[in-house]
């Protein structure tokens, strides 16, 4: 039997956000030290990689490991449902049907409860090799968002230049062309919602530049937006780069877990 409780549904609902466009089904896979996904998007162009640790949730029990096969939008939209400071637990029974869903209110005086259906869902998980970054570049997440609205309106690439000094997005396109540098220890004030989204707190996000050696190398700007739907889990984001390597793009979720996203280069055509 599955049993997990989280307190905040809103943890479940923005990481559903972050994934519900890229993916359509896909298969949660419990174990006793928590809950995980990987899974292609579905041009099999980007690969997520979402972790849930046990010790994140405040009750967390998984008497044997299996997998739970679920559409994503439709779970995505049934969290949706709980409002923001509603608890969520989730239960399956064994060789079960059905997900069931609890959201319940802080006084437990409003408590709904769905049932999802389980999909039969065939796919092959896939091996992802430890890999040594030639660079690794920690920024605020909103700034991050906003380097890829901001560009997207030139082209659907942009090109990453990471040295030591700084690391520089650039796109180009038949209208116009545009950059964004940021140096070491830039920071950016970046106003966060909280609870209820009432009260807010700006957090300062210096930029952190780890180099092995430079790289530069081009990506779906289209990509890079989607992922950065994910902002709304953590102020901060971790790229993650070596030359013909796919680019890492990870979001930590507090004391919770994370979200990963791998996106190969572009390759010149020449």
């Amino acid at each position: 039997m599955l049993e997990a409780r989280l307190e905040r549904a809103s943890v479940l609902k923005k990481l559903l956000d972050a994934i519900k466009e890229l993916v359509t089904d896909a298969n949660f896979d419990c174990t006793d030290s928590g809950i995980a996904l990987q899974a292609m998007d579905n041009s099999h162009v980007a690969l997520v990689a979402l972790l849930l640790r046990a010790q994140g949730f405040d009750h967390y029990r998984c008497d044997h490991s299996h997998s739970l096969g679920l559409s994503v939008k439709t779970l995505a939209s049934i969290v949706k449902t709980a409002g923001n400071d509603d608890s969520l637990t989730i239960k399956s029974e064994e060789d079960g049907d059905v997900l069931n869903l609890i959201f319940a209110s802080p006084d437990d005086k409003r408590v709904s409860e769905f049932d999802l259906k389980l999909m039969d869902i065939d796919a092959e998980r896939l091996g992802i090799p430890e890999t040594d970054y030639d660079a690794i570049i920690k920024l605020s997440s909103a700034e991050f968002a906003r380097i890829c609205r901001d560009l997207l309106i030139l082209n659907e690439s942009v090109t990453i230049d990471c040295q030591k000094e700084h690391i520089k997005f650039t796109a180009a396109g038949d209208t116009g062309s545009g950059s964004i540098k940021l140096m070491p220890g830039s920071s950016v004030d970046d106003e966060r919602d909280e609870k209820d989204e009432k009260d807010k707190k700006k957090l300062s996000v210096p930029t952190q530049i780890t180099t092995k050696q430079a790289v530069v190398l081009t990506f779906s700007l289209k990509y890079l937006a989607s992922f950065a739907k994910a902002t709304p889990l953590s102020e901060t984001v971790t790229l993650m780069m070596s030359t013909d390597t796919p680019l890492v793009v990870e979001f930590k979720v507090d004391e919770v877990g994370y979200i990963r996203y791998y996106l190969a280069p572009k390759i010149d055509d020449a």
